[in-house]
């Protein structure tokens, strides 16, 4: 999945069968292709800020053009047949998102945009492609996020324990299951920044020489200001009530310069921004999931994971419920939301919603995405792939329709949201 964190461009090739919550899916391949260090700077000059539309519609079709390579490379690698692949779900890069609304031009206006040309992707492959996912939920009266509870519940919901699903990309979010229970009761909404503010942070003080806290080793030589996190904390996003969703517009470039204006070492600052992290998540589970239902286990997906010292710090808020990673239950930490876009592409071949009210606000289940027809004989969709690169695959009668752990390759640490 290409995310908040501009880290690159995550490929997930899938075979699914079935459908709805029973479908059953094997993860055949995956791979993340980090975004060139030009590209990452272009995309940031375009997000959330006011742009030159000369450069979002370049941007639009160059993208197209990375997501095609990146999924060719990725089927290279695992061996797999372009051609076996039956249906592309794109997810795109989001480059604004404003699911609350916002007065414009007189009337409330909600409103979110991807790039990623999906004309240009089915042009080179030959293949379906569905896109724009978000959309058709906001047209719906939701947030357009989060989306990927729907493989959450897929995926994690367990018959006797109660169970929460965090992913910490660029934004943090988290999804909670109570035990044997339908989507009616799931809760699921952006609980704050997740490497977002890190990510900033270590770009600025570094002039762009890093982008991330490479294992949380900056964090951790620093000291966390209690001062500066307790009101950070006091935010009104944090005492919101679900659904909600967050986005660059509350955690970007005006934040961060906020952050850089007081006068913490770096090394304290960014500690401070990793404990803002892991506490909102805390906070958000103390006070929006616990009243309602018991916990008994957390996984946590995302670039998040690989950084030690905010796993310290989120395991340590959320004691004694126990923090683990979603690779417990077959789940691969870079891949989650690369399969979940997979997933969505796949019922909404079929016609079928894949959004879930509870989770976005919408007032209705509906049937997520647009599709492009390629035009030519490569047309039965049941495979797909994520916009920042998950494909279907066309699963064959001998494979074992289970999921399984895929082999990743090492990626950018950055998460995607």
């Amino acid at each position: 999945m290409s995310g908040t964190s501009l880290d690159g461009i995550d490929v997930a090739i899938v075979d699914i069968t079935g459908s709805g919550f029973k479908a059953k899916i094997n993860v055949v391949a995956s791979h993340s292709v980090p975004y060139p260090r030009k590209i990452r700077e272009a995309l940031l000059a375009i997000s959330n800020v006011s742009a030159i539309t000369g450069d979002i519609s370049r941007l639009n079709f160059l993208l197209g053009e990375l997501y095609t390579e990146a999924l060719e490379e990725t089927a290279e690698r695992a061996q797999v047949p372009l051609e076996s692949i039956k249906l592309i779900g794109c997810h795109g890069q989001t480059i604004f998102h404003e699911g609350q609304g916002a007065q414009f031009l007189g009337k409330k206006v909600s409103s979110t945009l991807q790039i990623g040309e999906s004309s240009v992707i089915s042009e080179r492959t030959g293949i379906n492609v569905i896109s724009n996912f978000r959309e058709r939920d906001i047209a719906a009266g939701g947030y357009g996020a989060p989306l990927v509870p729907y493989l959450d519940y897929m995926l994690i919901r367990h018959r006797g324990r109660g169970r929460v699903a965090i992913n910490i990309g660029g934004i943090a979010n988290l999804t909670a299951i109570p035990p044997n229970t339908n989507t009616d009761r799931v809760v699921a909404f952006d609980t704050g920044p997740g490497n977002m503010v890190i990510d900033q942070l270590v770009a600025r003080i570094t002039a762009g020489q890093q982008t991330y806290d490479r294992d949380g080793a900056i964090a951790a030589s620093g000291e966390v200001d209690p001062k500066l996190l307790a009101k950070l904390l006091r935010d009104k996003y944090f005492r919101a009530k679900p659904p909600k969703t967050a986005g660059r517009e509350q955690y970007g470039s005006e934040f961060v310069s906020r952050l850089l204006d007081t006068e913490l070492s770096s090394e304290d600052l960014i500690a401070t921004a990793t404990a803002l992290t892991a506490e909102s998540i805390a906070l958000a589970v103390r006070n929006f999931v616990l009243p309602d239902m018991r916990v008994d286990e957390i996984f946590v997906s995302g670039g998040g994971t690989h950084n030690p010292t905010l796993m310290r710090m989120l395991s340590k808020a959320m004691d004694p419920i126990p923090v683990k990673e979603t690779t417990e239950v077959g789940l691969d930490v870079d891949s989650k939301e690369a399969i979940a876009f997979a997933v969505m592409a796949y019922e909404t071949a079929h016609c079928r919603p894949s959004n879930v009210p509870m989770a976005t606000g919408a007032k209705r289940p509906v049937v997520l995405g647009k599709v492009t027809q390629n035009g030519q004989s490569n047309s039965n969709g049941t495979a797909s792939r994520n916009g920042s690169g998950t494909a279907v695959h066309k699963p064959k009668a001998t494979r074992p329709a289970k999921v399984t752990r895929p082999a990743v390759a090492p990626k950018a640490k950055a998460a995607a949201r």
